[in-house]
C-alpha cells in the first residue's frame, strides 16, 4: 500500500448556506501515506469542505466517500477511523494533560492506559501531564489537542489550521510531528492559511471563494502556476521602483517583500532589461537576483491578483 492508493474520493463537492456557495464542485482524491495541504486564506472553504467529510454538514451537492464510506450515510463509520484537531482546540481548562488525554480516549473506546501513555510520548507531552490544560502555553496545548486526535490511533487525521496563533518554532516543531505520524503509516489532510506550511507537503491544493484552484506538488504548481519569472529587487527609492515596475508591461505583478521588492515578470525578460528599466527610472538599483518562485506567487497568480 503506497501513495498510489486512494482513501478518499470528493466529487463536485458543494455546499450552499441560502445564496451563498461556500464550496463549489470541489474534486480531489486523498491517498494513502500522504500529507495533503489544503491551502487558502480565511473564508475560502476548507473548515466546510472539512465538515462535510466527516459527515458534520450535509453537503448541498455532489459526492464524497472516506475509506469507502459515503460521508453522508455513514459518517459514524468514517469517524470512527478518523483523528480530527478543529481550529479550537476543545480541551477541558481545568483539567490535567492527562485527564484531558483519558478523557478522550474513553470518548473513543480507548481502555488501555498504556494507549495513552504512548500518545503523550509520541507528542512530547510526559512531563507536562499533571499540569492543567488552561495553564500550558499554546504551542504545548496544540501537542495537547493533537495527542487527543491520535489516542485511538486513526487512519487518517485531519488537522484543520492546527497551527493557527502558535510562534514560528512551534509551528516547524508541529510539522516535524506530522511527520513523524505520516512515517508511522497516518495520512494527513491539513488546512492552513499559512503559505509557507504547504511546502512541507506532499501535495497542495489551493482553495479560493470556495473554488478549488489547482492540486499538485509543491513543485509541480511552481512550474505550471506560474507563467513567469519571479525576482527579488532591492533598490531605492523602494516606492518610485515600484511605481516603476507596476507601470512596465513587462511585468504582472510587483509588491513589497520585507525589506525588498518581489516582481513577476514574463518569462523570456533579461535581468539586464529590468536593470535598465529601473535605472532609466532614477532609481538606484542595489541587487537584482531571479528566485525560485514562492507557493504564495502561485497562489496569488492563480487567483488573478
Amino acid at each position: 500500500m503506497g501513495l498510489n492508493e486512494t482513501i478518499a474520493e470528493i466529487r463536485g463537492l458543494t455546499k450552499r448556506f441560502g445564496g451563498f456557495t461556500a464550496v463549489d464542485a470541489v474534486s480531489f482524491d486523498v491517498r494513502r501515506g500522504e500529507v495533503l495541504g489544503y491551502l487558502g486564506p480565511n473564508g475560502s472553504g476548507k473548515t466546510t469542505t472539512i465538515r462535510m467529510l466527516l459527515g458534520l454538514l450535509t453537503p448541498s451537492g455532489g459526492q464524497a466517500s472516506v475509506f469507502g464510506h459515503d460521508v453522508t450515510r455513514e459518517s459514524e463509520a468514517i469517524r470512527r477511523r478518523v483523528g480530527y484537531m478543529s481550529q479550537r482546540f476543545a480541551l477541558y481548562d481545568e483539567l490535567t494533560a492527562l485527564e484531558n488525554l483519558s478523557f478522550y480516549a474513553g470518548v473513543y473506546g480507548v481502555g488501555e492506559a498504556a494507549r495513552v501513555e504512548q500518545a503523550m510520548r509520541t507528542v512530547g507531552l510526559e512531563r507536562e501531564a499533571g499540569t492543567r490544560a488552561g495553564a500550558l502555553p499554546i504551542g504545548w496545548r496544540q501537542r495537547l489537542a493533537l495527542a487527543t486526535a491520535i489516542v485511538h490511533q486513526p487512519s487518517l487525521l485531519v488537522l484543520d489550521e492546527p497551527t493557527s496563533g502558535v510562534d514560528p518554532v512551534a509551528r516547524r516543531s508541529f510539522w516535524n510531528l506530522i511527520y513523524e505520524l505520516a512515517e508511522q503509516g497516518a495520512t494527513a489532510l491539513v488546512t492552513t492559511h499559512y503559505m509557507d506550511e504547504a511546502e512541507y507537503c506532499h501535495r497542495v491544493g489551493i482553495m479560493r471563494r470556495g473554488r478549488l484552484l489547482a492540486m499538485d506538488t509543491p513543485s509541480a504548481l511552481k512550474r505550471s502556476g506560474l507563467q513567469g519569472a519571479a525576482w527579488d529587487v532591492v533598490a531605492d527609492p523602494v516606492l518610485q521602483a515600484l511605481s516603476l515596475l507596476e507601470g512596465s508591461p513587462s511585468v504582472t505583478r510587483a509588491g513589497l517583500t520585507g525589506d525588498h521588492l518581489r516582481a513577476i515578470t514574463s518569462a523570456s525578460l533579461e535581468a539586464s532589461e529590468l536593470a535598465q528599466l529601473l535605472e532609466a527610472g532614477g532609481v538606484r538599483l542595489e541587487r537584482l537576483e531571479r528566485v525560485e518562485p514562492t507557493l504564495e506567487d502561485v497562489f496569488l497568480a492563480l487567483a488573478g491578483e
